[in-house]
């Protein structure tokens, strides 16, 4: 394991100012947003739509240091030809992958998942970093509800996340390392924020249990954010603070970065999230995105399907990099966004 190296690819997924693309949608999640603007999700329809975004040059030049792909997208040719993960290159970004194969339901716990796919990983890994790929993802999900999550949940994902750092890291790869803590209910900010203490506590008492290199990866973690269905939700002031209070207890300084999921936050407001930790400044890592939804929901709106809207979707998906690239310095201001709407 070459650590010097493996330090230079993660700080530099973590450029200030940048960050990265989560263009790994399974197939059945990008179906889902396919036919919510009514597109059919052929091969061709998903490798048109994400060659369009990674030909939009301002956006993956100034804004995107890294792409996380989907292990049909890593293969695949754009229509001229070129290889996608050479127009990643060529951009000067790094392309990733996703490497987990999703969850299945965890034995004696009701209603909690764990991921999958340790299986034959060093081999898929070997593979991956032969056709370019320098870091990779693994999602583990917990859910808040009644009684969970339990603390079986959060040990067995948070050991699976760590055997895949490993794992990666042995195969000269970044691991993004990714727990999310789900926003799916009704619990309060102070909910998440405990659930989302104790499952970052357990997966780095595992990381180093495992001899993961901290200077080697990038955490993926979730906001502490009120959820989705709870009666009042807290405001940006308070889940910027919260969130960072969360992470200077749990997150030791020499990881180089943590790259925010959205978690189903609306675009505008993964940004302002975003842009009001940053202000908040005097942190040991870089805080920057790793969003997927919050960067192309407005893309895949103004694509739609058709060749003729593949400019409107390049500015569209350049003008939410370059929202969250402020964000990810403290830039960001609302009246940029309205400025756009106009």
């Amino acid at each position: 394991m070459n650590l010097a190296e493996l330090n230079r690819i993660a700080n530099a997924l973590v450029t200030p100012g940048k960050g990265i693309l989560a263009a790994d949608e399974s197939s059945g999640t990008i179906k889902k947003r396919f036919d919510a603007i009514k597109v059919e999700s052929t091969e061709d329809n998903r490798r048109d739509y994400r060659e369009m975004l990674f030909r939009s040059k301002e956006a993956m030049s100034k804004y995107i240091s890294g792409v996380i792909l989907y292990d049909e997208t890593i293969w695949q040719k754009a229509k001229d030809g070129t290889p996608l993960v050479k127009l990643i290159e060529q951009a000067g970004c790094i392309p990733g992958i996703k490497v987990d194969e999703g969850t299945q339901p965890l034995p004696q716990c009701p209603g909690e998942l764990v991921t999958v796919g340790l299986d034959r990983l060093a081999e898929r890994l070997k593979k991956y970093y032969e056709q370019g790929a320098r870091f990779a993802k693994w999602r583990a999900v917990i859910d808040i509800g009644q009684g969970i999550p339990t603390m079986t949940a959060i040990s067995v994902n948070a050991h699976a996340l760590a055997r895949y750092a490993a794992l990666c890291q042995a195969a000269q790869i970044v691991p993004i390392v990714e727990p999310e803590v789900l926003m799916d209910g009704d619990h309060d900010i102070d909910r998440c924020f405990d659930v989302t203490q104790r499952v970052l506590n357990k997966t780095f008492q595992e990381l180093r249990v495992q001899r993961v290199a901290l200077e080697g990866m990038i955490l993926k973690p979730n906001m502490a954010i009120s959820g989705k269905k709870a009666k009042a939700r807290a405001g940006v002031q308070e889940v910027a603070e919260k969130t960072v209070r969360m992470l200077k207890d749990c997150v030791p300084a020499s990881v180089p970065g943590i790259a925010f999921l959205s978690g189903g936050q609306s675009d505008e407001e993964a940004t302002a999230h975003l842009d009001a930790m940053n202000r908040i400044g005097n942190l040991p890592w870089k805080l920057t995105f790793s969003y997927g939804r919050a960067l192309q929901a407005a893309p895949q709106q103004a694509w739609s399907g058709k060749a003729e809207n593949t400019g409107a979707g390049q500015q569209a998906f350049t003008h939410r990099a370059r929202m969250n690239s402020l964000a990810s310095q403290g830039q960001w201001q609302a009246d940029l966004e309205r400025k756009q709407a106009a």
